[in-house]
């Protein structure tokens, strides 16, 4: 049995060394943009039944248990923690949060998925031809695509927590509407593809979105001059990190109680 220890360990070391690389990696992001921090979910792998439960003794008795040994764990799934991060103020027009469920939707290649990818990063710019833009990556047109007429600089727009941007032209006293921002649900927002740079892609594990006005079905309001912080504990992390790391070593430990075994086995015709 002691091989069969070694199995096992060994399987332990490698769903461990998987969780340490999940947990450095929300560390790593703890300062980033509305980034979701992602755990791991462990199964246990086949048992070998080595008795089964309910089996007659020989005095007619019924065996209330049974013996089964384990094969070891593995990684089961990645799930993101999609808890609502901090509210950091930046007091800059273009800088939108979302406070809710729901998602940024912006255009992307079309290699990618169907074109569309989604967001929870607020960070947006004005392009050179004036189309609001995500500061990911080279810059993602925002969809529905909103363009922000000339000589009107960010300190006139102002974006409402329907989503209704309204801009103030030179030279007006009223404002002029010039666009509607839209957010996006999922049935299942855990199921959706990481692709790095803050955005997430539709699988079939997701659902297909729903789109709407901010503040109808679910899907949140938007908050001008705020960024969604990053929903990383570091402190939580850092306890989870060692916590690992000493489950890491008893795995460790059994693999060498395991071969203390063999290697009393293999001096036994020695003694």
């Amino acid at each position: 049995m002691a091989i069969a220890a070694l199995n096992s360990a060994a399987t332990g070391l490698r769903a461990l060394s998987t969780k340490i690389d999940v947990i450095a990696n929300n560390l790593a992001n703890s300062e980033t943009t509305a980034f979701k921090r992602s755990r791991v979910n462990f199964e246990d792998l086949y048992y070998t039944p080595m008795r089964q439960p309910g089996i007659p003794s020989g005095s007619g008795d019924v065996t209330p248990a049974g013996i089964f040994v384990g094969s070891g764990v593995k990684v089961s799934n990645t799930q993101l923690d999609l808890e609502q991060g901090p509210m950091e103020n930046t007091s800059r027009p273009l800088d939108i949060a979302v406070e809710g469920a729901g998602w940024f939707r912006v255009r992307v290649l079309d290699t990618v998925g169907d074109g569309f990818a989604y967001t929870r990063s607020g960070n947006f710019f004005l392009n050179r031809d004036r189309n609001v833009v995500v500061g990911l990556g080279d810059g993602f047109r925002l969809q529905p695509p909103i363009t922000v007429p000339n000589g009107v600089t960010e300190k006139d727009i102002l974006i409402s927590p329907e989503g209704l941007v309204s801009v103030k032209l030179p030279g007006a006293t009223a404002t002029t509407q010039v666009g509607q921002i839209q957010l996006t649900n999922f049935v299942n927002p855990q199921g959706l593809n990481l692709l790095g740079g803050g955005l997430y892609t539709e699988s079939d594990g997701s659902g297909p979105p729903s789109t709407g006005t901010p503040g109808d079905n679910g899907t949140g309001v938007l908050r001008a001059g705020f960024l969604e912080g990053s929903n990383v504990d570091p402190v939580k992390e850092l306890v989870s990190l060692i916590k690992t790391q000493r489950a890491f070593e008893l795995n460790s430990q059994s693999i060498q109680t395991a071969d203390q075994s063999l290697q009393t086995v293999t001096n036994l015709r020695r003694g």
